[in-house]
C-alpha cells in the first residue's frame, strides 16, 4: 500500500503561513501581554491558511470549537484542493515572547488527511533524539541515566559528553537528577518545548537527547519535524483527571497507557515549518531594518527528508 503524500508545492505555502503568524506576533514582543501576542498570531495564520488551495482540517489546534476565535480542533481552513490534517501552534512561547526571551517560534505541520494523532490536550511524557542513531536506542520506559548510555554508547562518546534538553519544572526534578547521575550535562529550558525537541535534530544545538512531559499537542508538532529528518521520538498520554480522560475519547483514543512511537503519531509524510519571531537555538528572530523585515523559518518534508534554512527579506 502506498503511503499518501503531499504536493512539493505546498512546502512554500507551509513557510508563508508561520512567516504570517511570525511577522504578526513579534509586534507584541515585550510588551508583556501574553493574549495579544497570542491572539495578533492566530489571526494572521487562520487569515493565510484561508488563502490558499487546500481543504485543511485543524487536528491539533488551540483547544475545541467553544474556544473559538482561537484555530480551533475540527475548523475548516482553506479554499478548496488537496485533504490535509494541519498541527499548528501560531505562537510557541506566548509568555518568551511577551518577556522578550529568546526561542518564540510560529510552528505549523500538515499531513493527508487522517494520518495525525487526534492527541487530546493533555501532557505527555515525551523522549526524542535525531537522526543517525539505531533504531531502538531510545525507550520510555527506561531510566533517564539508562537511556543516556544507549545514546552515548551508540555514539561512541561517554555519557559525560551527551547533552540532554529538558523543560525546567519542579515535576522534572527527578529525571535531572537520573541525568546527572552519569555525568551528563542538562540544557533547561522555560518554554518551547517542539523547539527543545528539534534541537536534537541539528548537530550544531549541542543537543543529543530530549525527555520530559510537556503538551500532547506540541508532542505530534514534534513528530512532524522528526520524521522529516529520521529522527526518533516516543510518548504516552498522562491524564491528570476524569475530564482529561473523557477529551481523550472524543478523540478516539482508547488506549490510554499506550506508548506511542513516532510513526503512530505522523502516520504519512509531513511538511513541518517554523518561523523564528525572537532569536533561539535554532531560528533569528523577525528582524525590521532598512524598510524591510526579516524572517528566518526552517521548513522541512519528510517525503524528500530535506531541510531547507529559508530567509526572506521584504520590503514594509
Amino acid at each position: 500500500m502506498t503511503t499518501p503524500s503531499l504536493d512539493r508545492a505546498l512546502v512554500l505555502d507551509a513557510v508563508r503561513v508561520t512567516e504570517a503568524a511570525a511577522i504578526a506576533s513579534w509586534k507584541m514582543v515585550g510588551r508583556g501581554d501574553e493574549k495579544a501576542a497570542d491572539q495578533a498570531a492566530v489571526d494572521a495564520m487562520r487569515n493565510a491558511l484561508n488563502e490558499l488551495n487546500i481543504d485543511g482540517e485543524i487536528v491539533i489546534g488551540e483547544g475545541e470549537r467553544d474556544e473559538a476565535p482561537m484555530l480551533y480542533i475540527g475548523e475548516k481552513v482553506g479554499k478548496g484542493g488537496p485533504a490535509i490534517d494541519i498541527a499548528l501552534d501560531p505562537l510557541e512561547g506566548t509568555t518568551l515572547t511577551a518577556k522578550a526571551m529568546a526561542n518564540a517560534c510560529a510552528v505549523m505541520a500538515w499531513a493527508p488527511k487522517g494520518s495525525l494523532l487526534n492527541a487530546p490536550d493533555t501532557y505527555m511524557d515525551k523522549i526524542a533524539c535525531g537522526p543517525g542513531l539505531p533504531a531502538g536506542v531510545i525507550d520510555l520506559d527506561k531510566s533517564p541515566a539508562e537511556n543516556v548510555q544507549s545514546i552515548a554508547k551508540a555514539k561512541g562518546v561517554d555519557a559525560a559528553d551527551i547533552t540532554v534538553c529538558v523543560l525546567d519544572r519542579p515535576r522534572h526534578a527527578e529525571i535531572i537528577a537520573s541525568i546527572r547521575s552519569v555525568g551528563a550535562r542538562v540544557y533547561l529550558i522555560t518554554d518551547g518545548d517542539v523547539a527543545g525537541v528539534i534541537n536534537t535534530a541539528d548537530p550544531e544545538t549541542g543537543v543529543d537527547l530530549y525527555i520530559g512531559s510537556g503538551g500532547a499537542p506540541e508532542g505530534v508538532l514534534a513528530c512532524a519535524a522528526l520524521k522529516c529528518v529520521g529522527g526518533q521520538f516516543q510518548g504516552r498520554l498522562v491524564f491528570r483527571n476524569n475530564d482529561e480522560r473523557a477529551r481523550a475519547a472524543r478523540w478516539g483514543i482508547t488506549e490510554l497507557d499506550k506508548k506511542y512511537t513516532l510513526d503512530e503519531i505522523v502516520r504519512a509524510d509531513a511538511i513541518f515549518a517554523a518561523t523564528g519571531v525572537t532569536n533561539g537555538a535554532l531560528l533569528d528572530g523577525v528582524v525590521y531594518k532598512d524598510g524591510h523585515v526579516h524572517t528566518h523559518t526552517l521548513v522541512m518534508n519528510s517525503s524528500t527528508r530535506t531541510v531547507r534554512d529559508v530567509r526572506m527579506k521584504r520590503k514594509i
